[in-house]
């Protein structure tokens, strides 16, 4: 896969793997509303199987992102974060904005996202909410990561 960098002041947004922190991503994504539990493999299965955009401030890793994508037609936006230290500064408008102008992510027909409190970030970026959310369905386990740590 094509690595795509975008780089800020001192911050980079990169595709490259190679670079992602998984005590970064993992920290944030065991403790966050939408994955709570989540174990570090499925972490990094769920990475590998995604376009990811790690953002670095230096060498450290302060943010994340991953598009699960065919590259052609269809994109989910998911696991977007700013770790706290480094909220306030633009990033996440940053990160979604490099997302959605990334060369091998154009063309699409259909972006999608989940989100309980970040609404006014992705609006900013042309998301809206369904027009029709009766046409759309899913199958929901939002607790199967605690269970998969109790088995």
């Amino acid at each position: 896969m094509e690595i795509y960098d975008v780089i800020r002041g001192e911050y980079l947004i990169s595709t490259n793997k190679a670079l992602l922190d998984f005590g970064v991503i993992h920290g944030f994504l065991s403790r966050s509303y939408w994955s709570p539990g989540i174990s570090p493999d499925i972490v990094k299965r769920a990475a590998e199987n995604s376009v990811t955009f790690g953002v670095y401030h230096g060498n450290t890793q302060v943010g994340y992102a991953r598009v699960i994508s065919d590259r052609t037609t269809f994109a989910y936006l998911a696991d977007v974060f700013i770790v706290e230290e480094e909220r306030g500064r633009g990033l996440s408008k940053w990160l979604v904005q490099t997302i959605l102008q990334t060369p091998f992510l154009q063309g699409l027909r259909r972006w999608m996202l989940a989100t309980k409190d970040a609404h006014g970030l992705y609006v900013q970026q042309g998301f809206i909410p369904l027009e029709d959310p009766t046409i759309f369905m899913q199958i929901s386990k939002p607790d199967i990561y605690l269970e998969t740590e109790r088995k």
